[in-house]
């Protein structure tokens, strides 16, 4: 079973890699546009599972067991949620449209600066106070977690472990049908 840096790591791995794949662009032709709107599909479906389940679990361990971890974890917060509301306008907006760009542009940025805070400054004091077990366990959670967590960003859901563990499952239901409904993240 991974730990919980190589659950969050992978996460990391795939979220950078589409990173790169919509800053270079997609070829140019008649597909470009709609090839470019399944990748940032594919960008909100990931970072809104990922993002779920680390406020979930993630951030309460890092609360709980780190010095200065309700430092981090508000900052670390503070960023995601801040990236919710760039993904939930990218959601709504077609690759053509005026400001899809600039607003893929800004999350691109932000999500790297935050990919590198949390990797820099939280996983390393997390590991020292972290047993193998528990970072095993955590890990369990998160890829559980992100089986049953939301597609969307859902920017004004508070992100409190206590109302997302309530809420989650529910939202991710309504989610999942939305994007079953709409044919959104296939292919």
């Amino acid at each position: 079973m991974a730990d919980v840096f190589e659950v969050l790591g992978r996460d990391h791995a795939e979220v950078r890699r589409i990173l790169t794949e919509l800053e270079a662009g997609t070829p140019e032709g008649k597909s470009r546009l709609q090839l470019r709107k399944k990748m940032v599909e594919e960008l909100i479906i990931e970072e809104s599972k990922h993002e779920a389940v680390e406020e979930e679990y993630f951030w309460p361990a890092v609360r709980e067991l780190v010095p200065d971890g309700d430092r981090l974890a508000d900052k670390a917060i503070e960023q995601e949620q801040a990236g919710k509301y760039v993904l939930n306008d990218l959601l709504g907006k077609d690759p053509a449209d005026e400001g899809f760009e600039d607003l893929l542009s800004t999350f691109i940025t932000d999500g790297r600066e935050h990919i590198e805070f949390e990797e820099v400054q939280v996983w390393p004091k997390l590991r020292t106070v972290l047993t193998a077990e528990r970072a095993e366990d955590l890990g369990r959670k998160l890829d559980q977690g992100k089986k049953m967590a939301p597609t969307r960003p859902h920017p004004h859901t508070p992100p409190k472990p206590g109302i997302l563990k309530a809420t989650g499952p529910a939202v991710a239901a309504a989610d999942k049908l939305r994007d079953k409904l709409t044919g959104r993240g296939r292919g």
